[in-house]
């Protein structure tokens, strides 16, 4: 797990992904004071109970979702906010933020 400081910057970044858009680990690991993908990743798994936090909005560089257990329950809340997936599974570059 990322150190306290570094989990807030990330769970703060994560909280201003608008709705119908996404981000990648790495963008948000390049956002902070030196969490790397993989930390963000852990993050995402390890989210306080009760949290209010968009985790279905964070993809990986690929543009696709990371293979993981809610993989499907986040396909369809992205797809409940209008995110379009083309035939290999890929979200458009034009929904990726920060622009």
């Amino acid at each position: 797990m990322p150190r306290p400081e570094l989990l807030e910057q990330i769970y703060t970044i994560v909280d201003q992904i608008p709705a119908g858009r996404v981000t990648t680990y790495g963008r948000i690991a390049a956002m902070t004071d030196g969490a790397t993908p993989r930390m963000v990743g852990s993050a995402m798994r390890h989210l306080p109970e009760g949290h209010q936090l968009p985790w279905h909005r964070v993809i990986a560089a690929s543009l696709t979702l990371a293979d993981h257990g809610g993989a499907e329950r986040q396909h369809q809340k992205l797809r409940d906010e209008g995110v379009m997936f083309d035939s290999k599974g890929r979200v458009p570059a034009h929904l990726v933020w920060p622009d």
